[in-house]
């Protein structure tokens, strides 16, 4: 005869049993579940990287989708606008539900024979060096070449060769800005904002690059950003001058002014583009894609500060300086690297 206890152990192994059988069942959907995850995000990310390369290999700014290899699982989205001088680019790779995505900033390759440290015109003068100052790179210079300087009762105490790598010779103007590229950006400066878009009221405003990019226009009044963290799909316009503080952070953003000044101690990475000046003060620091430029605008004499772009000390620039004036300005810019 049985005992009913028995029947208990019974009944207990049964349970113990089913309940591992569960786990097993569980634990095996669940890691099945958690491979195939792994698996559509590495394949979206191999996709990924494959649009990235796409657009970088494509100079076109139209929007357009594409099936990598012909199947449902390996389409991407690639989109290309100017920004600035660069070029942002944003690739969205997508299988059903799920999506990866990546914005980036493009520059552009250089012809490497164009490559240089400095580029003076030929006005038919030689570039004279005086100080400390040290030029490493290839040098398109005027026919009459480099010399050293005495200047303050001080002999030149750079490197005696004067010029470190290859010296070339210059022609009377120098090579041309992108037309396209400086038309785009005026086009920028002169648009007017949507009425929506508000202002910087908050203390933090980011702005994704994949939606619509964002203007707003500050106040007919000098505008102190201060104490504001600032980033992404964002123009600022304004018609008078903007400070940025020290204790501003900004990434990636668009400024446009008549003026700039760029207060001591600031780090950052954004474009600034004013018609009068711009000012940095010492100690500030621009990650890279950093701009700044001087555009056409409308001048008067009158002005002190006109078509001038002044560093400061210990200040250093990731990025690109210029100046776009018309070769027949009356007024000609200047750039002011040092001192102030």
């Amino acid at each position: 005869m049985v005992k009913a206890s028995a029947l208990y152990i019974v009944i207990v192994i049964a349970l113990a049993i089913g309940v591992i059988c569960s786990s097993a069942i569980a634990a095996a959907y669940y890691y099945k579940q958690d491979y195939q995850q792994k698996e559509r995000y590495n394949n979206l990310s191999n996709n990924l990287a494959s649009g990235i390369n796409i657009l970088l290999a494509d100079a076109g700014s139209k929007e357009q989708t594409m099936s990598l290899f012909g199947t449902y699982s390996d389409s991407v989205i690639l989109k290309r606008k100017p920004w600035g001088i660069y070029d942002v680019g944003v690739v969205e790779a997508f299988a059903q539900k799920d999506t990866l995505y990546k914005t980036f900033t493009i520059g552009f390759n250089l012809d490497s024979a164009k490559w240089a440290a400095i580029y003076l015109t030929d006005e038919d003068r030689p570039l004279s060096l005086s100080g400390r100052t040290n030029i490493t790179g290839n040098a398109f210079l005027p026919k009459a070449g480099v010399q050293s300087a005495y200047i303050r009762n001080t002999a030149y105490q750079g490197d005696k060769r004067l010029i470190v790598g290859t010296k070339r010779i210059s022609e009377k103007n120098i090579p041309a800005l992108d037309e396209e590229r400086l038309s785009q950006l005026e086009q920028m400066r002169t648009s007017a904002p949507e009425p929506d878009f508000g202002s910087l009221n908050s203390d933090s405003t980011k702005i994704s690059f994949l939606g619509q990019t964002h203007l707003i226009e500050l106040k007919r009044q000098v505008t102190l950003l201060a104490n504001k963290d600032i980033e992404g799909n964002l123009v600022l316009l304004s018609d008078t001058t903007v400070i940025i503080d020290g204790s501003t952070s900004l990434k990636n953003i668009l400024i446009f002014a008549k003026a700039i000044i760029v207060k001591r101690g600031f780090k950052g990475n954004c474009q600034l583009f004013a018609t009068d000046s711009v000012k940095v003060e010492s100690n500030c620091y621009f990650a890279y894609p950093s701009c700044i430029g001087i555009l056409h605008g409308n001048h008067s004499i009158g002005h002190v500060n006109i078509l001038k772009i002044t560093v400061g000390e210990n200040s250093t620039i990731n990025g690109s300086i210029f100046s776009a004036v018309q070769p027949d300005a009356k007024l000609k810019p200047y750039i002011l690297v040092g001192k102030m």
